[in-house]
């Protein structure tokens, strides 16, 4: 593991459209030996976009994989490269009432603020830029390897501080945070399994969604301010562009709340495509009696 982080090190001395277009090669052998994934991905994209062709999908699902080893490529940028760097291939983008071309700091801390960052590839774009203006705080996966976690932890921490709690340590320390004003950087749309979940359509498909954005916004009073990254066309660097506060967010029926969240991701999702998060099964947990939609490989 060590050898790979030098590896990772080295690699954020090149130029960015080096490194994306090295990160869309190996994303291009990957998609060639990663069975199961490939099958994962495009059984997804069957189901969410049925419109599309085979072929269609196909381009698409390997696009997909250029952009994801594209993006863990280019965390080496985000981890190493100075911050003057980054601010050169960072977009900000803003929607009306927002401060143009800025980080709405004032927003998102005046009030307890979450964060509402889907599984784009790119997400950790969208973390590294909110941490060179403000401390915030998020949720993460711990890492097997302790190498690889430390500098996990310290790439995302190494501007402001920033407060990475894990699936073990509960709600607590998020709420806590949310009523210290310090925004909550939230990834909701994974499978988790049936557990604090709600059947709610993704694409017209029911999915395990879980109901903590709109249970947390209810609890806390928070606002919810969504935030996507995405790559900027010519290897050229990314955008991050954040959305208006919803407005009645989440009212009195989760459920509904929670729909409103899928249909907005769908929307984003439909804007680029290949930088969704295909490779996760997103729809493995199944209403009581409707066999998987994924085969018993990985």
């Amino acid at each position: 593991m060590k050898l790979l982080l030098g590896f990772m090190w080295l690699l954020h001395w090149l130029p960015l459209p080096v490194l994306g277009r090295f990160g869309d090669l190996v994303g291009s052998l990957l998609f060639v030996i990663m069975g199961p994934r490939r099958d994962i991905a495009l059984t997804n994209l069957r189901l969410c976009l049925p419109e599309l062709s085979e072929q269609e999908r196909r381009t698409l699902a390997r696009r997909h994989f250029q952009a994801y080893s594209r993006s863990v490529f280019e965390r080496a940028i985000l981890w190493w490269a100075s911050e003057a760097r980054l601010r050169r291939l960072i977009v900000i983008e803003t929607s009306e009432g927002m401060p143009p071309g800025q980080i709405p700091v004032a927003a998102m801390t005046d009030k307890p603020t979450i964060l509402l960052c889907p599984h784009f590839v790119c997400l950790d774009v969208a973390g590294a830029s909110i941490a060179m203006e403000a401390s915030a705080s998020s949720m993460y996966v711990q890492q097997k390897s302790a190498a690889f976690d430390n500098v996990l932890r310290a790439g995302r921490a190494r501007f402001k501080p920033v407060k990475l709690f894990t699936r073990q340590d509960g709600i607590k320390p998020i709420l806590r945070a949310l009523r210290d004003r310090l925004p909550y950087f939230m990834l909701p749309d994974m499978d988790f399994g049936e557990k604090d979940a709600e059947f709610v359509p993704f694409f017209g498909i029911p999915a395990a969604t879980l109901t903590a954005t709109a249970r947390i916004a209810a609890t806390t009073g928070a606002q919810v301010m969504p935030v996507i990254a995405t790559f900027l066309p010519g290897y050229r660097g990314w955008r991050v562009k954040f959305y208006p506060v919803w407005d009645n967010y989440p009212g009195p029926d989760m459920v509904a709340a929670t729909r409103r969240m899928n249909a907005f991701i769908e929307e984003r999702v439909r804007e680029a495509p290949a930088e969704y998060f295909w490779t996760h099964k997103r729809f493995k947990t199944r209403p009581n009696g409707e066999p998987s939609f994924y085969s018993n490989k990985r």
